[in-house]
Parts: structure tokens; sequence; C-alpha cells
């Protein structure tokens, strides 16, 4: 399956990417090079391989839901640098 520039655009508009007009050429290529790659790992016989699911035979271990008391702003608040009307005072990152 070969990629032409009509779908390199279409890709990148869907995928938010600013491909400027002179690059369309080269991302084609990649595009290309890429699916010829996928197209590469189909050919792998895979019959007798069963699905990897997780790295861990185990399940996930969870730990006990314990209650805990809970309503402990003040004291969180007191190992803040800085704090103001009940909050942690940080640097303003949105202008």
């Amino acid at each position: 399956m070969a990629i032409d520039n009509e779908t390199v655009r279409q890709i990148a508009y869907l995928a938010r990417l600013g491909v400027e007009e002179d690059k369309l050429e080269e991302t084609q290529r990649e595009f290309n090079k890429i699916l010829a790659w996928v197209e590469e790992l189909g050919e792998v016989n895979t019959d007798n391989v069963e699905p990897l699911y997780s790295p861990f035979d185990e399940g996930m271990v969870l730990r006990e839901d314990n209650v805990v008391e809970g309503k402990q702003s003040k004291a969180v608040l007191e190992n803040a640098p800085e704090k103001e009307f009940g909050y942690f005072v940080v640097p303003k990152v949105v202008e």
C-alpha cells in the first residue's frame, strides 16, 4: 500500500501535524517506509506463539482498602513552603 501526497495531507490534518508543502514528498517517503516495515512484520510466522497480555504471570497485587482519617488539610499545609487561604501557593504558569 503506497501513500500519495493527498493521503499525507489528510493524515497530517487528522493527527494535527504541521507538514509544509515542501516537506510532503519527504513525509510521504517516511510513511511508505513505515508501512513497508509493518508489512514485513505481517510475514513473521506466529502460529505457535501465544499472545502476551502481560510480562508478569501473576495478576496485579492490590493493597487492602482501609479507611483512614481524612480532612487533614491543616497538617498537610504545614509542610508547604508558602500557603494562602488554606491552599498551596505556586508560581503562575499560565498568562
